[in-house]
């Protein structure tokens, strides 16, 4: 699933022009990735869609708690695991996210099927919310999320 995210992430600057659904699919399978892996980048999208629709929507009653420290809760703890979490709070502290986009990042860390989630794929997870909302991190910030965890070497995906 993060292979074809990675991938959609490459080739459209926006999801403004990505092709519907079907025709995204189709590209995708002619491409070469798996048609289970597709339908997961599919369906994870899509409620990435729900998710920042649902979050931005209660915006007025989250901002008001938007200043405080984020309590995570047991099974978010699990499933994020301290080096996601912490990575989390510096691009918080980055003004790299919001806390907004924040608990989207988390709820769609919470909704992959890793526990704990990996550093590389969190990273990849805050580039595609940030992507869907046609923002992208500074140039530093960009780098930072595109370095390898056990490579001192930079990796870049562009």
């Amino acid at each position: 699933m993060f292979d074809v995210l990675v991938y959609l992430y490459e080739t459209y600057y926006r999801p403004d022009p990505c092709p519907d659904s079907e025709a995204l699919a189709k590209k995708l399978t002619a491409i070469g990735f798996e048609q289970d892996e597709i339908t997961k980048a599919l369906g994870w999208l899509t409620d990435l869609a729900q998710t920042t629709n649902e979050i931005f929507s209660q915006q007025a009653r989250q901002t008001a708690f938007s200043f405080g420290f984020r309590v995570y809760a047991e099974q978010e703890f699990e499933i994020l695991g301290t080096p996601a979490i912490g990575f989390i709070q510096f691009l918080e502290s980055a003004e790299v996210i919001n806390a907004l986009q924040r608990e989207i990042v988390v709820e769609r860390a919470c909704a992959s099927s890793e526990s704990p989630i990996s550093l590389d794929k969190l990273k990849v997870i805050v580039l595609m919310v940030l992507w869907s909302q046609g923002k992208e991190p500074d140039g530093l910030m960009f780098d930072e999320l595109f370095s390898d965890e056990d490579d001192s070497e930079t990796r870049l995906y562009h």
